[in-house]
Formats: structure tokens, C-alpha cells, sequence
């Protein structure tokens, strides 16, 4: 078992206390946006060893198991977080594993550099991934049903928001969900910025069901995105609670501290609120236009204590155990690599203590019992 000294990313959409809060650390005055525990090669976890992903490739079997090096090859197939948000993230979507790979050698064979600020797909996995809040977490999720979408956008009393409410109106849910996302986010800029600008003022006004978009038209003036979003539901979690973000749901974090699990992908393609590369075209190729419900996900109580948060995923599964005072000691081995994380009291791993924000990696079949006052995530694979 080895203790994990992990890196925290400074993007700007960070919280500049939620990290340090729940670690007990002085906050820096700068944005703390995510940790990250993993092998991931952009910011792997460091052990007494060397780096994670120096240690799984040196002995991969030994350290991932016989399964999950015959299910997934010799790395680590996911990466967990502590995500802190304190402004929303971009608007975004995350391709199938047959569109990232399609995308990627695509890009490939173009020649687009890996670093290139225009290039979509930097591998060729897809990005599933699990939000599971701490604290209360505001997001979006999938698109609302078109003629609710139509009923939001009325109410702001916007007249150029009319043509995309007649639009909403006017077709089936597919073809309403597609035209309407393309028409804004291929809009002149100027016009759209008037129209948003005047969106965003209305909404501040009403509040109500509004107060999400004006809190993201704050961040970010004049985005075509804030009308995107619109045609999200909004979601907010309680702690405990998760969301299960599969391929081609447009989604984005709004606000709220939480423990995020995701298959180990950077393949992202972006609807707005962010200064980064939007390939419209692209976008269009991915995103599901369906309605949905976003389907908050509450952890199902095992007999032996653990509670999952059931996915359709193999590359990872995320549980938790909450432990009380004098409760019983929990024996976690298996035969598949794990990751321990420490989110509230004081929980021993076998000879470690972990207080929050403390992990540890756990190599297949090593014998780990936890056990203490707090709560501990468990991050593994399905082989």
C-alpha cells in the first residue's frame, strides 16, 4: 500500500477555499480547482516509490491484477478528483468510444499536433465519468424536454430569443434540439452578444428558475453558451448524491466541492462558456439530442457496509463507506488495483491513517482493512 502525495490544478474556475477547507490547509489566494489521484501522465500521484504511473508500468500485472491487465492493458484505466468548483466549467460532451477513436486517428493522420489548441481528441478512450457531492453541487445535465426549453426561453420576454422558441416548438424533439443548438452557437457574435446580454438581464430580474444562467452569464458576459444552457436541466445535489455523465450528454459544473471519478480520457468538445477551441461541427457529431431525465444517482447499502454508486461502466467503480464510532473493521482486499480516499474523520488502511484529502493506492490482492470514524472512498475497476 502507498500513501499518495497528489497535485492540485490551478484552473481559473476553481474554488479558492473548498480544497483547503476540507484538507485543513491555508488557502493560497489562488484557484484550487482539482486533485487529482491517479497515474494519470499530466499530473500523476507521487508514492515513496516514484511516481504512480512509473510504478504501475515497472510491474504492471503485479500492481493492477491478472484481470484488469487483460481487460484494459497495462495501465491504470481511470483517474479520480476532488473537484472544486467556484465558477462554472465549459458546457461540454465527451464522445463514445468508437467516435473517440474515429476522432483520434482522424487527427492523427491530419497531422493536427497533440498540443494543438484546435485539436479535439488528444487519445483515443472515451470519458465516462461519476460526480458525487460532498457538498451541495449545482450542475447541468442532458436537454430538457423541448417544449420546457421553449417555456424558459419565452419567459425572459427576449424577442430574439422567439425564433429559437418556435424552433423548439416546431419539430420533433431530435431535429428541435439539433436545430436550435446549432443556430446558436453558429449565430453572428454581435447579435448574440445583444441577445445574451439582454437574456442575462432579464434573468436577473425574475430570479427564480433563472438564478443558474444569470450566475453563469456572470462569468461569462456574452457567451453563446448561456443559451445553450438553458437547454439543460438543472441540477442540484445534495451531499451524497451523484450524477452519471455517459457519452454525448451535454453537461457542465456550476458550483459545489465533490469526488469525481472518470475513465482515463482528456477528450472533450466544448458548447461554450470558455475561451477555448468550439468545432461546432464536430460537437454536432457527438452530442445526443434526446431529452432526459438527469437521473440522480444515490449510493445502494451493501450488507457489508459499502455503498456503490452503480454505473454502466467497467473502467471504474466508485463506493464509499461512512464508519461510526466503534464500528466494524471492513476488509477490502481484491484482485483488482484500488484507491483510497479519506473525505471526513479519520480512517486507518491497514497500518496508515488518512485524514481528509489523505489516499492511498492499494495493489491487486494486497490484504487492506479500513476502519476509524469518517468516510472513505473506494475507487476500482470492474474486471
Amino acid at each position: 500500500m502507498d500513501r499518495l502525495t497528489n497535485t492540485v490544478r490551478p484552473y481559473a474556475w476553481g474554488s479558492t477555499t473548498a480544497i483547503p477547507r476540507l484538507i485543513g490547509a491555508e488557502p493560497t489566494g489562488e484557484p484550487q480547482a482539482e486533485m487529482w489521484l491517479g497515474a494519470h501522465p499530466g499530473a500523476p500521484s507521487r508514492t515513496e516509490r516514484g511516481p504512480l504511473n512509473e510504478v504501475i508500468d515497472a510491474h504492471p500485472a503485479q500492481e493492477l491484477g491478472d484481470r484488469a491487465t487483460a481487460k484494459f492493458g497495462p495501465r491504470l484505466p481511470f483517474l479520480l478528483k476532488l473537484l472544486a468548483a467556484g465558477a462554472p466549467l465549459s458546457l461540454q460532451v465527451h464522445p463514445d468510444l468508437v467516435q473517440a477513436k474515429e476522432g483520434y486517428e482522424d487527427e492523427e493522420r491530419r497531422g493536427v499536433p497533440i498540443d494543438a489548441p484546435h485539436r479535439n481528441y488528444k487519445d483515443a478512450n472515451h470519458k465516462p465519468e461519476l460526480i458525487c457531492a460532498l457538498t451541495e453541487f449545482d450542475g447541468l445535465c442532458g436537454f430538457r424536454a423541448p417544449e420546457e426549453a421553449a417555456r424558459l426561453l419565452e419567459g425572459l420576454g427576449v424577442d430574439s430569443l422567439k425564433p429559437y422558441v418556435d424552433m423548439l416548438r416546431a419539430q420533433p424533439e431530435e431535429a428541435a434540439l439539433r436545430e436550435v443548438l446549432t443556430a446558436v452557437l453558429s449565430a453572428d457574435r454581435t447579435e448574440m452578444t445583444a441577445t445574451v446580454t439582454e437574456a442575462t438581464a432579464a434573468a436577473q430580474r425574475i430570479g427564480g428558475a433563472y438564478e443558474p444562467y444569470a450566475g453563469i452569464a456572470h462569468h461569462y458576459p456574452g457567451d453563446p453558451g448561456v443559451i445553450a444552457a438553458m437547454l439543460l436541466n438543472h441540477v442540484r445535489l445534495q451531499p451524497g448524491e451523484a450524477l452519471f455523465l455517459g457519452a454525448g450528454v451535454p453537461h457542465a459544473y456550476l458550483n459545489g466541492l465533490g469526488v469525481e471519478i472518470m475513465a482515463n480520457s482528456d477528450n472533450v468538445l466544448r458548447c461554450g462558456l470558455t475561451p477555448k477551441h468550439v468545432d461546432v461541427p464536430e460537437l454536432l457529431r457527438i452530442v445526443r439530442f434526446e431529452a432526459s431525465d438527469p437521473g440522480v444517482l444515490r449510493p445502494e447499502a451493501t450488507p457489508d457496509g459499502e455503498e456503490l454508486y452503480d454505473t454502466p461502466i467497467d473502467e471504474f467503480r466508485l463506493s464509499r463507506f461512512v464508519l461510526p464510532e466503534g464500528g466494524a473493521t471492513h476488509d477490502l482486499t481484491a484482485p483488482t488495483p484500488q484507491i483510497l480516499l479519506c473525505t471526513a474523520g479519520t480512517v486507518r488502511a491497514g497500518e496508515l491513517d488518512l485524514t481528509p484529502g489523505g489516499s492511498v493506492f492499494v495493489p491487486a490482492d494486497e490484504k487492506t482493512e479500513v476502519s476509524g470514524l469518517g468516510t472513505v472512498f473506494r475507487a476500482t475497476v470492474v474486471a
